[in-house]
């Protein structure tokens, strides 16, 4: 094993304490210290530099059966992480390599080598791998291309636009010619942005009035895809703009994401039979496969400044779990990142 000679005893965790009813609240986790075990047969210990938070953790949060375990009450949770190698035990992997990994939410992991996805950091920013180069890239990519089968000519409206994933769909989708991208965000700020640097023909904030409204004056001849981030009155409005043939790409609801009672369905899913339209929802680990090509096809237009991402950056592993409650309120423009 080639290990460093000043590894800590201890690295601080959040592990989650109860089930969050609503709205999660501090109370429902803890930030705790833990030793840090050497890394045994065909593993390497992580000095996390960067931890991804998402969505779709507050759904690991709850007991409900989904696509995915739930988080186990009073252990570490997991997430997105890109670090340093500090200590290795496996073949191919050395000390100083920096590694993407799965093992987020606390300072030191020991990971798995056949878990760990080697990155170069000189070709791109660490935390560009947990996001436009890493899973939320990826998501955008498969849900705009494959599960909505975008193709060029398409006017596309895309919910939730300012964040990590909806602000690349729309710029992906100028990208491969669409005829209009319209987004939806929750702030003037996050409006201007999406028109003046990410691109888009139109974009409204979803606070300033009933989201069909807007949506029809923004796209006024209709929409072919609608990538959904956000559920709700924005689906809702999507299926009433929607044009014949037109496909909806679910890819999150965060809108009813911490309701306590089922949230009410579109109430026009009927015009899906005057349109002949078609809703499908998607797991970006269903589509792994299209990574190489994700990767060849991205990669370049990011390096050239072609594709634009955003980060908000939140510093120390202490403020992880408002990082995450972030994310859910709508704080973040592009990916939000916890810097350790």
């Amino acid at each position: 094993m080639t290990d460093s000679p000043s590894l800590p005893a201890v690295s601080r965790e959040w592990h989650l304490l109860s089930r969050p009813v609503g709205w999660p609240k501090p109370e429902d986790f803890a930030l705790v210290e833990a030793p840090v075990p050497a890394p045994g047969e065909g593993q390497v210990l992580v000095r996390n530099e960067y931890l991804s938070v998402d969505p779709y953790m507050r759904g690991r949060m709850s007991a409900a059966r989904s696509y995915v375990a739930p988080f186990e009450l009073g252990k570490v949770m997991q997430g997105g992480a890109v670090g340093e190698v500090v200590a290795s035990n496996a073949e191919g992997i050395a000390v100083g390599d920096h590694v993407l990994h799965f093992f987020g939410w606390r300072e030191y992991a020991v990971v798995d080598a056949e878990n760990a996805v080697r990155v170069d950091p000189g070709a791109a920013p660490l935390s560009a791998y947990l996001g436009v180069l890493g899973m939320t890239g990826l998501t955008a990519y498969a849900g705009l291309l494959r599960t909505a089968a975008f193709k060029e000519g398409d006017a596309v409206f895309v919910s939730g636009a300012a964040g990590a994933v909806g602000s690349q769909v729309g710029q992906i989708a100028k990208l491969k010619g669409a005829s209009r991208v319209i987004g939806s965000a929750g702030s003037a700020e996050k409006v201007r942005l999406l028109l003046d640097e990410y691109g888009f023909d139109a974009a409204f904030n979803y606070k300033d009035g009933p989201v069909g409204e807007q949506l029809r004056a923004a796209a006024p001849d209709g929409i072919d895809v609608y990538f959904d981030n956000v559920g709700g009155d924005h689906l809702e409005a999507a299926i009433g703009s929607l044009n014949r043939g037109g496909r909806i790409a679910v890819c999150g609801m965060i809108s009813v994401y911490n309701d306590t009672e089922p949230a009410p369905g579109p109430k026009n899913l009927a015009r899906l039979i005057q349109t002949r339209g078609r809703i499908e929802g998607f797991l970006v680990g269903d589509h792994y496969d299209l990574q190489p090509r994700f990767v060849e096809e991205v990669g370049p237009w990011v390096r050239s400044g072609r594709l634009k991402y955003r980060e908000t950056v939140v510093e120390g592993i202490e403020n992880n779990l408002e990082a995450f409650l972030g994310v859910l309120r709508g704080d973040n423009t592009g990916k939000m990142i916890v810097k350790l």
